[in-house]
């Protein structure tokens, strides 16, 4: 947010996707695939929480568990029913993976709504690569299972005999495009968000509004609050029923 002078005249100008904007750590020299960013900072930041809540918070394994080791279990009994569930008993060996990646977007998401955070999530250079190693992943494990067979994913067999090519084309074109969908829905809904909170905030500077804008804040900064674990909880499903069809692909 900053004040322009136009013609001696003063305006209120903000920027809601400046704080999307990815800048070196120190300096402000060029970007390089080996700068420091703030993305990278905040990116670390949420391996650390994950660190401390899974390592850390369940070191001592008690009988009677404290609130950390409570919330690790809670997470982790989550996940591995979601996987038994959604994907089968025979996916709960790709489990570690899953749970990694729920709780790596779960603290992403939750640090940044942290104020003057950065949220990694919200950029689709993190997302399409936690979707493309998805859709790699299942494709693989797909072929290595079951072979030529998995093809027949893209092969509806109750249709009609005549119907049956272009459903298999649709199909793989819909395949193809889980990777996109996939980003796109998480970085989509972060990005939105966070855009929103900043144009309210732009407004919570002019006193005539600014009580509603207050008000538009809180409410939007709670639904943010639920749309990080939800968005978390969208993409780790999506990865159980995408392992789903590579394990069992046939229709």
């Amino acid at each position: 947010m900053a004040t322009e002078t136009n013609g001696g005249e003063s305006s209120l100008v903000f920027h809601p996707m400046d704080q999307f904007i990815v800048e070196p750590l120190f300096g402000n020299g060029p970007i390089h695939w080996y700068t420091p960013t703030n993305v990278t900072l905040w990116m670390a930041l949420a391996v650390v929480g994950v660190i401390l809540l899974l390592v850390v918070g369940t070191r001592r394994r008690a009988i009677v568990p404290n609130r950390t080791q409570s919330i690790a279990e809670l997470a982790y009994g989550f996940i591995y029913k979601m996987v038994e569930d959604v994907a089968g008993k025979d996916a709960v060996g790709f489990f570690p993976y899953i749970m990694t990646l729920f709780m790596f977007i779960v603290f992403a998401n939750f640090l940044g709504l942290v104020p003057t955070a950065f949220t990694t999530t919200s950029h689709f250079a993190v997302t399409v690569v936690l979707a493309l190693a998805v859709f790699l992943t299942v494709t693989i494990v797909g072929f290595v299972k079951n072979g030529s067979k998995f093809l027949g994913l893209f092969w509806v067999s109750s249709a009609p005999l005549a119907l049956r090519p272009i459903l298999a084309v649709i199909e793989l074109i819909s395949y193809f495009v889980r990777p996109v969908s996939h980003s796109i829905r998480l970085a989509g809904n972060l990005m939105a968000g966070h855009a929103v909170i900043k144009v309210f905030a732009g407004f919570a500077a002019i006193a005539l509004v600014s009580p509603l804008s207050v008000l538009a804040i809180t409410a939007m900064y709670g639904l943010e609050v639920l749309v990080s674990f939800i968005q978390a909880y969208v993409f780790t499903i999506l990865t159980c029923v995408y392992l789903k069809d590579a394990l069992h692909p046939s229709h």
